[in-house]
């Protein structure tokens, strides 16, 4: 599962034409062993003030190690082989940083579907969807930067600032993955990303798919807030307001992975068909994922307003993504993200590039609650393009077909002297070869019949 798991102190975790990427351009770093000891005795030898961060260190009860570990174990109840490796980014927030990834398929010629998780979460969140979006096509997930086991760099303060160095670490990976372009799935947080992705690089967004996207609608007024919500909830809120959403696991030291357990019972529920030997792998993993420093996570306190909404909401936005990008949401029916942002895109753009899905008994985890569903909505919306690349290879060749049917018929009408009924056989049309009815054109092919139909139709014409 990707996204947002949503707490009770309001807090919420959670290419051209299908070229294949090249991954030997990739800079890849091997996951390596963190010796805790090693880094402690590095601090101990600058800050005096060692003894608290080592007391930290131990109540916190999370490593870069032990978060790896659980990872590995919860991707290994997926089928298909699948390759993780870190993606040097360079300096895209901080001095150097690196985005962890995982790619399946990757000898398809298909067009990559890359995905992007939502708030507090990781790759392992995706362990229900990733099998079946990669039967058919490349398929890359990757640890947000900030998130998971990607580098945790310090984000800047301001709203847009923000946002625009998740698009620019996005940009830099995909640059350095050699995608051409792709597929870009975003589930809550990541659907925001996504979106200003779309917007920023459009010549890199064949579809964007968005699954219970947050960060759209326009904050309601005090007035409607003040009537609708109960004084004392809204007085909580201000407390915890300046701090970070996920501030009660790490909060929680060693006992952040009880918490998961004991609020959101649910999430386990979600996996246990997958994860059946040992459902306490998602709360592990969870805790493990936001009970290191916050990075990710602060900068999307930068850009949120009273948590379920965006400073800068997209729905001022979405209408400028370049119009021959078509943008498919995906809704949870008892989700509490609004999905009358889609129906007011839907409008301004118009229903042939705007699709809705609605998944019935799905809440905001909607990849989770009803995977086969989701799954299914997400390979149709990718195998459209897929359709439609097919349809354009093979219009040259129909256009060669018809013409030289039509000239065919010409001269046999008007050309050649009619048969008189002594002289008239029956002529049985020649077959195609097996061979060129079944294969599908490569690029040279489509372009040498291109210009073969365009000269077709020069002769017709004189």
């Amino acid at each position: 599962m990707s996204g947002t798991l949503t707490l009770p102190a309001a807090a919420n975790v959670g290419g051209g034409g299908g070229a294949v990427p090249s991954v030997p351009t990739v800079s890849v770093v091997q996951p390596q062993s963190v010796d805790a000891g090693a880094c402690m005795d590095i601090e101990d030898s600058r800050n005096n003030g060692f003894w608290l961060w080592k007391w930290l260190f131990n109540w916190t009860s999370s490593s870069p190690t032990m978060l790896r570990a659980v990872e590995k174990k919860i991707l290994s109840y997926l089928k298909l082989p699948y390759r993780g490796f870190f993606v040097d980014i360079g300096p895209a927030v901080g001095d150097s940083d690196k985005i962890w990834t995982i790619s399946l398929n990757t000898e398809s010629k298909e067009v990559p579907l890359v995905l992007l998780h939502g708030l507090g979460a990781g790759i392992a969140l995706w362990v229900m969807n990733l099998d079946a979006f990669a039967k058919e096509r490349p398929v890359y997930a990757m640890d947000i930067l900030g998130f998971g086991r990607s580098s945790r760099p310090l984000f800047s303060k301001d709203a847009l600032i923000c946002e625009k160095q998740f698009v620019k670490s996005v940009e830099e990976w995909r640059r350095e993955m050699n995608i051409n372009d792709m597929i870009l799935l975003g589930h809550s947080m990541g659907g925001f990303i996504a979106s200003s992705y779309a917007l920023t690089y459009p010549e890199r967004v064949k579809h964007l798919i968005l699954a219970d996207p947050w960060g759209f609608p326009e904050k309601p007024s005090e007035t409607t807030n003040s009537k609708q919500i109960p004084l004392w909830v809204r007085a909580i809120a201000r407390v915890l307001t300046p701090l970070n959403p996920l501030w009660a696991l790490r909060a929680a030291g060693p006992f952040g992975q009880w918490v998961v357990q004991k609020t959101r019972p649910d999430i386990m529920r979600k996996f246990a068909n997958t994860i059946e030997e040992d459902i306490n792998l998602l709360p592990q993993y969870i805790h493990q994922c936001n009970a290191q420093r916050p990075s990710g996570e602060s900068a999307f306190h930068t850009m949120m307003e009273s948590f379920g909404w965006a400073k800068h909401p997209m729905i001022h936005r979405i209408k400028d993504v370049r119009g021959d990008i078509p943008i498919t949401f995906i809704y949870g029916s008892r989700s509490w993200i609004d999905s009358s942002s889609g129906e007011k895109i839907k409008s301004q753009r118009g229903s042939n590039m705007v699709d809705i899905k609605i998944v019935t008994g799905a809440g905001h985890h909607v990849y989770a609650d009803k995977p086969d569903v989701f799954n299914r909505y997400v390979n149709d919306t990718c195998d459209m393009y897929k359709v439609d690349r097919q349809r354009q290879l093979l219009a040259p060749l129909q256009l060669i077909r018809d013409a030289t049917e039509s000239d065919d018929e010409h001269e046999m009408l008007v050309e050649e002297p009619p048969l008189n009924a002594a002289e008239s056989v029956e002529i049985q049309p020649e077959a195609a070869p097996t061979s060129m009815r079944a294969e599908v054109p490569n690029e040279a092919q489509v372009t040498a019949a291109g210009t073969a139909a365009d000269l077709a139709a020069d002769v017709k014409r004189k």
